[in-house]
This record gives C-alpha cells, structure tokens and sequence, in this order.
C-alpha cells in the first residue's frame, strides 16, 4: 500500500518538475519578446523624435518664406 502512495507521490512531483520547466520556458520566450518589443518600441521613440525635429525645421522654413512674402507685399 505504501508503495502506491509513493508512485502516486512521485507522478505528482514528476507532473510538478514538467509544469515548472515548461512555465521556466515560456518566461524565457516572454522576456525575448519583452526585450524585442522594449527595442522596437526604443527604435519608434527615436524616429517619432527625429521625425518631429524634421516637422520643426520645415515649419521655420515655412514661416521664414512667409515673412519674406509679406516683406515683399508691404513694398510693392
């Protein structure tokens, strides 16, 4: 009878060993992809940023030309 607690004892630690390496490779796969989304979201910021100092200079530029055309109509 002890016999059969024990192999029912070692099936449920056995069954406990698979789940905790199964769930130790999962949270391996879930950190890669944390990291990979961590980056891409790194790579978004610094385009979002350099995309928006480009929107900056071309509105100067814009409204450099705009003084300049209203320069030229307080003369005409």
């Amino acid at each position: 009878m002890s016999f059969e607690v024990f192999e029912k004892l070692e099936a449920k630690v056995q069954a406990a060993v698979d789940t905790i390496s199964l769930l130790q490779m999962e949270l391996e796969e879930l950190r890669g992809q944390n990291e990979h989304l961590r980056q891409e979201n790194e790579h978004m910021r610094n385009e979002n940023d350099h995309m928006r100092n480009e929107h900056n200079h071309w509105q100067e530029r814009l409204h450099a030309l705009l003084g300049k055309i209203e320069q030229v109509e307080e003369n005409v």
